[in-house]
């Protein structure tokens, strides 16, 4: 039993098939290695066992396989674990073997395999502790700052919240408010993040439709535009209701 829960053991290489045996395997090991993780001050300790053989008699002679073979997991080992947190050793540590734990061509007539274990310091751990933390907080002061702004989006593209608000935190100042009106001429109230990008469009573009109709002549125009192209659709109940929205209702009576 270990006290250290973030240790992993070193998955067993696989077994060499029929042709793999043909060639022998020279077995190679990497002990505490460190490596850089997502962030750059902090590390893993990796332990990488592995192998290389050659894959055909009349392979070039290199000076040390074996370095270059060490070299080649060590240089895909480190890729992996750029991408990855020491608070997340599961997620790297199977990342990594699944990187290693197939034969590859390191060089002409030269192949390796290999699995890693994954330890990570304690110092190196309280650091990434550390930085989590104040990424979450930054993220939430973040996400605070936006709601404020687009919270005063909204008041200040509604004519009516707008006065309300300037009243509220300017009352000597009434006489400005036709300047930040007209400074803020054309300002669009906050939109929700769509997920849809489609949804997304339809509604910017609506937005600035109903924006854009400004007399009664070209809401008629816009009505009688919509009610044909729904009728052509085929959606006759869109197209009834389109027709009651667009007769007004009579002086006295409660519209439908």
């Amino acid at each position: 039993m270990t006290f250290l829960p973030w240790r992993r053991r070193t998955p067993a290489l696989p077994a060499p098939r029929a042709a793999d045996a043909q060639e022998a395997c020279h077995p190679l090991v990497l002990r505490d290695e460190r490596m850089t993780s997502r962030l750059k001050a902090v590390c893993f300790t990796v332990r990488i066992d592995g192998a290389w053989n050659w894959t055909r008699p009349d392979s070039p002679e290199l000076h040390d396989p074996a370095a270059t073979a060490r070299d080649h997991l060590r240089r895909h080992t480190a890729k992996v674990l750029r991408q990855h947190s020491v608070l997340d050793l599961a997620a790297a540590q199977d990342a990594v073997n699944a990187a290693l734990s197939q034969w590859s061509c390191v060089a002409p007539g030269l192949r390796c395999i290999g699995g890693a274990r994954l330890e990570a310091a304690p110092r190196d751990r309280n650091l990434a502790q550390e930085h989590a933390c104040r990424q979450q907080t930054l993220s939430l002061a973040h996400e605070e700052e936006l709601d404020c702004l687009a919270h005063l989006q909204h008041v200040l593209a509604d004519p009516d919240l707008r006065r309300v608000w300037w009243i509220a935190q300017f009352p000597d100042r009434f006489d400005d408010l036709q300047a930040l009106a007209a400074a803020l001429k054309g300002l669009p109230p906050p939109r929700e993040a769509e997920s849809d990008g489609i949804r997304s469009d339809i509604l910017r573009f609506t937005e600035q439709l109903i924006t854009d109709l400004h007399t009664p002549q070209q809401r008629e125009i816009f009505l009688q535009a919509l009610v044909q192209t729904l009728q052509t659709l085929g959606h006759h109940s869109l197209k009834n209701a389109a027709d009651r929205w667009r007769t007004p209702p009579e002086t006295g009576s409660t519209p439908s």
